[in-house]
């Protein structure tokens, strides 16, 4: 018994070395596996990327064997000349179809006229109270009329601001007298519907509101492209409502607004057509 105690004793002091040996092979083993696992990726990486190169060097191949071989023009100096199409006899031993060089030719867009427009004005025709307005109801002359001189015309130019004058004087039935006798010598002047006008309105400071409308139907129908023919009107409007005329005077405010729109005689006509008692 005493001599089999060295020898297990000596077993014992083996087992430990053992379990190193043991564990110094598994680190060991464990540590090459490792690098092999490392090297396989990386040769796995490197033929992935030939794989791809390959691919793209069989790409590049095969469009260059699809594009048609032709021989450059300068390549052989003693090459025959080109004969035209038309007289060069098709080659039966050519291995492709050579295409032949074709100019460019730039086409210009076609000229097209211009689309007509439409030019015909309908033919509409006037009124019979615009007709009525626009002409004259004063005989023409069977002779033609002469131009005043220029001493008539400043001697008629001052007979005029005589008469106007003695209106704002207060001289208003000689003055009213002087224009109308005024207009009637003088019907040709520039200032004879002026006259007619500012006859009318000493009739109307006089409360002669018949006569006043009287004379605004003369100016009216005699100068009816005047420039007095518009307050013409209104005034007239104005006797027909002291003459109890409503509806003259109703029928005038409607001509002026609708024969001269957007005029200042416009505006009023309608401020005084609005205020009238329906």
């Amino acid at each position: 018994m005493l001599e089999r105690l060295p020898i297990f004793r000596r077993l014992l002091a083996v087992v430990p070395l053992c379990a190193l040996a043991a564990c110094a092979h598994d680190s060991a083993s464990q540590a090459d596996m490792a690098a092999l696992r490392a090297e396989l990726r990386a040769m796995r990486e490197q033929q992935a990327r030939l794989g791809e190169r390959l691919e793209r060097i069989e790409r590049s191949s095969a469009v260059i064997r699809a594009r048609p071989s032709q021989a450059p023009a300068a390549s052989s100096p003693q090459a025959p000349a080109k004969t035209p199409a038309s007289q060069a006899a098709p080659s039966s031993s050519a291995s492709h179809v050579e295409v032949p060089d074709l100019t460019v030719v730039k086409l210009k867009p076609k000229a097209e006229p211009a689309p007509s427009l439409p030019t015909k004005v309908a033919v509409v025709e006037p009124e019979a109270e615009q007709v009525e307005l626009f002409v004259s109801s004063s005989p023409e002359p069977s002779e033609p009329v002469s131009a005043p001189s220029p001493v008539n015309t400043a001697v008629l130019d001052a007979e005029f601001e005589q008469a106007v004058a003695a209106l704002r004087t207060g001289n208003v039935e000689p003055g009213v007298v002087k224009l109308q006798s005024f207009a009637e010598q003088n019907p040709r002047h520039p200032r004879a519907d002026n006259a007619l006008y500012f006859a009318g309105l000493g009739m109307v400071g006089l409360n002669d509101h018949a006569g006043a409308a009287l004379v605004f139907e003369r100016l009216i129908e005699t100068y009816p492209a005047g420039d007095a023919v518009l307050d013409g009107m209104l005034r007239l409007a104005e006797c027909r409502l002291k003459l109890n005329q409503r509806e003259d005077a109703r029928a005038l405010y409607t001509r002026v607004i609708t024969q001269f729109p957007g005029t200042a005689a416009a505006t009023q006509a309608e401020q005084r057509l609005a205020s009238l008692p329906h």
